[in-house]
């Protein structure tokens, strides 16, 4: 695939894309479907696929962009659901199309039809993040929906790494396998922290948003790579760099975040179009191949039907299944629960003591207790379980590991058989892809299912942080007042302040006060001491907020919101100290 080619794929996947959002329809979806029609246009030139490419160039972008937006805290509290899914599920799911494939096709041998079971293995969860985000799904089956998407990527790899090797030939047990595995998490998880910690440093340290948003662009690429190299994951290695890099992101330069995130969008938008096209596409030259094959069309086209029927029937047997195992589990969970309760009583018992004796307030931030979940946390709802478990949709992963399975003599695996494992692979991708997709809207609707609640729950969130962050601003301009009277003078610095103290007491939000300072007429020295009441008002808010945050008090994505609409208004201040500059 030569320049013109990939340029020329990269713009009518822009386009579609462009389209499908202007309608309000799945971006993914219409991109495929419109390069499944192209691909049997006459003329059309053919697009090779290079799974190693989209393993090592796609896929550490997408990952890293995804876990920079996923709430670290969220992903946490989820963590028992995501690993169930990410980690174990896969594993089933491997084991039950492997088995399918075996029975249906005996010249795939165990081993290569298992290496079928972990291609196909790996929802992605583009397609239903997307849906989810523009019909409101509840915060916590978008948690589950992406930290899953996050972490079983690294689990199919290792899973088909596996099964490779034993195709290939080499002698491989059981033990060797989940050594392996426990290897690749060790390692790309330990990697990840240290890269995360690292970039992380740097960011606070270095106040340039151009050479910090390229040596982002880097970064994910550099924790693959460095992963990969010591035998660890690179998925789980750029997973947890980015969800480090994202939960200290806003401790870094207003100016680094603003920068960043259209960036990252725009990459989003072109890959997940790009290979998204690469998948339709593909659809000519796989029907022929197979058609040619000595295998027979007919055998092949039912292996890809067996195999669709087991990955879209095996997702909902195990989550309702494992719902059923917890729930029957629940008074043993219950009596466990209690146990850690009063142990954390005891615990918070003893700080609260210690804080006493070093005269920590009462109401510090670091004093107050963090809310605990409600005794089924850790169950989903029916309706929310229903959605989870149609969401399986494949993609990036399961089209680049069909095609990364190499091509040539003593590897284990007859052309042929290869052929089959990418029509099969490619027949569920595209089947997911359009059957679930589509329905998806659908079934949300019909559920009910809506974040109204948390709506409720986040905006009374936002009232208490604002109320603490307004009685911590004013504490903060009497702190200051003996100090700028000296400064200033005292009838000057009263009039500024009382102005400021006037304006803090009838509005709650940032933008609003940055609107009445930008339209304050007063002289050019009250404005530069208002402007710098403005600064220190804005790094106290800010404080305020990531205190409330890292206290367990404040959820990450309303305090995201909170941290936009700050940076907002310190552009505004930049905006105005400029202008005064410049007169």
């Amino acid at each position: 695939m030569g320049f013109g080619e990939t340029f020329l794929l990269l713009f009518g996947a822009l386009a579609v894309t462009a389209f499908a959002r202007w309608r309000g329809w799945s971006a993914p979806l219409l991109v495929t479907a419109v390069a499944l029609v192209v691909s049997y246009i006459p003329g059309i030139p053919t697009f090779e696929i290079d799974g190693e490419l989209i393993l090592t160039l796609v896929l550490p972008p997408l990952l890293y962009s995804a876990a920079l937006d996923v709430s670290f805290l969220n992903f946490r509290n989820s963590l028992p659901q995501i690993r169930n899914l990410g980690i174990w599920l896969v594993v089933a799911t491997t084991v039950v199309v492997g088995g399918i494939a075996y029975l249906i096709m005996p010249s795939l041998t165990l081993a290569g039809a298992l290496l079928l079971g972990a291609i196909v293995s790996p929802p992605d969860a583009v397609s239903a993040a997307s849906i989810g985000r523009r019909l409101g799904l509840p915060r916590r089956v978008m948690t589950v929906m992406s930290g899953e998407s996050l972490i079983n990527d690294a689990s199919s790899l290792t899973l088909f790494r596996v099964f490779l090797a034993i195709v290939a030939g080499s002698t491989v047990t059981w033990g060797d396998g989940i050594t392996d595995f426990l290897l690749a998490v060790g390692v790309g998880v330990g990697l990840g922290l240290v890269i995360g910690r690292i970039v992380t440093a740097i960011r606070r340290r270095l106040d340039d948003p151009v050479v910090l948003g390229t040596l982002g662009l880097l970064v994910p690429f550099a924790a693959y790579a460095i992963a990969e190299r010591f035998e660890g994951s690179g998925v789980l290695a750029v997973v947890t760099t980015g969800l480090i890099v994202g939960f200290n992101a806003p401790r870094t330069s207003y100016a680094t975040r603003q920068q960043e995130r259209p960036v990252w969008l725009s990459i989003d938008l072109l890959l997940e179009g790009f290979v998204f096209a690469l998948i339709g596409l593909q659809l000519h030259d796989v029907v022929s191949d197979v058609w040619s094959s000595p295998l027979g069309p007919w055998r092949s086209l039912g292996l890809a039907v067996a195999v669709f029927a087991a990955v879209v029937l095996v997702r909902p047997i195990w989550i309702f299944g494992n719902h059923g195992i917890l729930r029957l589990l629940a008074p043993l969970s219950a009596r466990r629960r209690a146990r850690r309760e009063l142990r954390l009583d005891e615990f918070e018992r003893r700080k609260d003591a210690e804080f006493d004796a070093r005269g920590v307030p009462a109401d510090h931030p670091r004093r107050r207790r963090r809310p605990r979940p409600p005794s089924d946390q850790s169950l989903l709802s029916i309706p929310e379980l229903t959605v989870l478990s149609w969401a399986g949709m494949r993609g990036v992963v399961t089209l680049a590991t069909a095609t990364a399975i190499p091509v040539g003599a003593g590897l284990g695996l007859p052309e042929a058989e290869r052929q089959t494992i990418f029509l099969v692979a490619f027949a569920v991708t595209v089947g997911t892809l359009l059957v679930q997709g589509l329905t998806m809207p659908a079934l949300i609707k019909r559920l009910g299912l809506n974040s109204e609640a948390e709506e409720q729950q986040d905006a009374a969130e936002l009232a208490a942080v604002r109320s603490r962050a307004a009685a911590v601003g004013l504490a903060y301009l009497e702190e200051r007042r003996d100090e700028w009277r000296q400064k200033y003078g005292a009838e000057a610095t009263d009039a500024v302040f009382d102005r400021f103290t006037a304006t803090l007491e009838r509005i709650d939000a940032g933008a609003e006060a940055a609107e009445e300072l930008a339209d304050d007429e007063s002289a050019d020295r009250r404005r530069d001491q208002l402007i710098e009441l403005s600064r220190g008002w804005l790094a106290v808010r800010r404080s305020v907020v990531l205190d409330e945050r890292d206290a367990g008090n404040l959820n990450e994505e309303v305090m995201r919101r909170l941290v936009v609409s700050l940076d907002a208004e310190e552009l505004a201040l930049d905006t105005l100290a400029s202008q005064r500059d410049d007169r």
